[in-house]
């Protein structure tokens, strides 16, 4: 290509500071150093984990950034010791780095990988590249990345470790979704919960993540699964994927736990907290059967601080674990998630309510905070 090791000036969509609305500019993309990628976006997903930056209660968040984390695009050009990425290769970013070297990598009991902060946000970690430095610059000024995916723009530069080649023939409008949202949801049922065949489950908000669990429960081989949202619209989808029963917390009597413990006699096997709020994460352990009960959390609310846990529901048999990516080790993982849509093993298009083009950003945010969405593409 005629761009390679030259700097690229494109349109991304800008966060200069909290509150405000993301603007379009020019930005120029510096050619991708040692071990890093630079990619043609082709569509990018919007993702609720893309609104904590921008929300002023988020302390933790630096400016200017160009936000974005559900993309897939095509190489465009490879920096010095690259090996398994060329030029016109189809790619999807992953923020869930895997180098395949460290502790975590060489584990097979976790998706971790020292290159991710363990300590920090992993919303805030990868601000930078490797060597401390952005590939962004917008009116003179250094841009910071998001991540380590930085998706919403027309050209990205992410480390070689962050990034999964996937197969030619692919539909980049629809994978995109694997970069975060279905393979969170879908893993945490399959990898992270491991719901078992004939289980009852319980999930707990139905966007994006929550409509994957519910795929991943339906896959593992759930009897039973139970779906609660307070927006009674998504019923219909949840049920099309698999929901036996839907709930809404505002229509019932009583506590919502209180009555699917009523339902399941005495609580579910798998509860799957993919809302994110101290109420829904409270309600998802407390549904939970005694004896054997998982509680799954997926969603974090970005200010939430805490949860009152009694060691007797510990002691009473109750496990509780979390779920980073679904589990997945994304490089290995995401092609062949890539395939068994291919081959009709879940329903990628089914999440999708909206595509726009991507200078409608802004409108898009709007529709996913008013809850009218469950995953708009945004396409260049």
């Amino acid at each position: 290509m005629g761009t390679k090791g030259k700097v690229i000036k494109c349109k991304a969509a800008i966060a200069w500071e909290a509150g405000k609305p993301l603007c379009i500019e020019e930005v120029e993309v510096a050619p991708p150093k040692a071990h890093e990628v630079r990619i043609q976006i082709i569509a990018t997903a919007l993702c609720h984990t893309d609104t904590h930056p921008i929300n002023p209660k988020f302390k933790e968040a630096l400016f200017p950034v160009i936000l974005g984390h559900e993309g897939a695009g095509i190489v465009e050009s490879v920096g010095p010791g690259v090996t398994s990425f060329k030029p016109g290769d189809k790619v999807i970013p992953l923020y869930m780095a895997q180098c395949g070297k460290c502790k975590f990598c060489l584990s097979p009991l976790t998706n971790f990988c020292t290159k991710l902060s363990l300590v920090k946000n992993p919303i805030v970690d990868q601000e930078l590249m490797q060597d401390k430095t952005s590939r962004f610059t917008c009116k003179g000024k250094p841009i910071y990345h998001f991540m380590g995916t930085s998706t919403f723009t027309q050209y990205t530069v992410v480390s070689d470790i962050n990034l999964a080649k996937i197969d030619d023939d692919a539909n980049l409008e629809r994978v995109c979704l694997l970069g975060c949202g279905f393979s969170t949801g879908y893993g945490a049922a399959i990898n992270t919960a491991k719901v078992t065949p004939g289980s009852t489950c319980a999930i707990f908000g139905l966007g994006g993540v929550g409509l994957s669990a519910i795929m991943g429960c339906k896959v593992a081989g759930a009897s039973r699964i139970i779906a609660i949202d307070i927006n009674s619209e998504k019923f219909t989808k949840a049920k099309a994927l698999g929901a036996t029963d839907c709930l809404n917390p505002r229509n019932l009597h009583k506590p919502i736990q209180e009555v699917i413990i009523e339902m399941t006699k005495g609580g579910v096997d798998f509860a799957l907290d993919c809302a994110g709020g101290p109420e829904a994460m409270r309600a998802a352990l407390d549904c939970t059967t005694a004896g054997w009960g998982t509680c799954t959390f997926i969603g974090v609310d970005s200010e939430i601080r805490g949860l009152t846990i009694s060691p007797v529901e510990l002691i009473m048999g109750r496990t509780i674990n979390g779920t980073c990516f679904g589990g997945w080790k994304s490089i290995d993982s995401i092609p062949k998630l890539v395939t068994d849509y291919k081959n009709k093993i879940f329903d990628l298009d089914i999440l999708v309510t909206h595509t726009l083009p991507f200078d409608k950003i802004n409108e898009a945010f709007d529709l996913m905070n008013q809850g009218k969405s469950i995953r708009i593409v945004l396409t260049f």
